[in-house]
Order: structure tokens, then sequence, then C-alpha cells
């Protein structure tokens, strides 16, 4: 069960502002309790040499984080299609 660090201030600004707390929230303990669970998609993206991964929150919004002393990071929510 990975270790995940506090969403930054403007990451939780984002969630509430598009309605997504709560899928975020149902999906992040997904992800706790398995992060390859197929729901998630969780993927490393390219480039693969820079070791960043997303997961997704609906159809639409995928977190984006990275591995980082043994804790998972959330560096950015966005569009998955933009």
């Amino acid at each position: 069960m990975p270790t995940i660090k506090p969403l930054r201030p403007d990451l939780n600004k984002y969630l509430k502002r598009h309605g997504l707390e709560k899928k975020f929230g149902k999906q992040l303990k997904l992800f706790q309790e398995s992060p390859s669970h197929p729901s998630l998609n969780t993927e490393l993206l390219e480039p693969k040499k820079l070791r960043i991964y997303s997961f997704r929150i609906d159809r639409k919004y995928r977190a984006i984080f990275i591995y980082r002393n043994g804790e998972v990071e959330v560096i950015d929510i966005n569009l998955h299609y933009k």
C-alpha cells in the first residue's frame, strides 16, 4: 500500500471547482488498496524515462503522479483529452 502525500492547496481547489472531490477520494482509496486496479487505468506516461504516471478519476479527468522517496505525490489533475 503506497503512502500518498497530502494534495497541494491548488489541487484541492481544482477538485472543488470541478466537483471531483468525492470521485477523487474514491479513486484514491482504490489506488491505495491496489495501484494497478483495472478501473484506475494506471499508466506510465511518455516519455517513460521521466517516470510520471497517471490514474483515472473519471472518464474525463486524470491524476498525474510521481513516486518520490517511497511516497506517491499527485503533481497535477487535468483533463485527459486536452
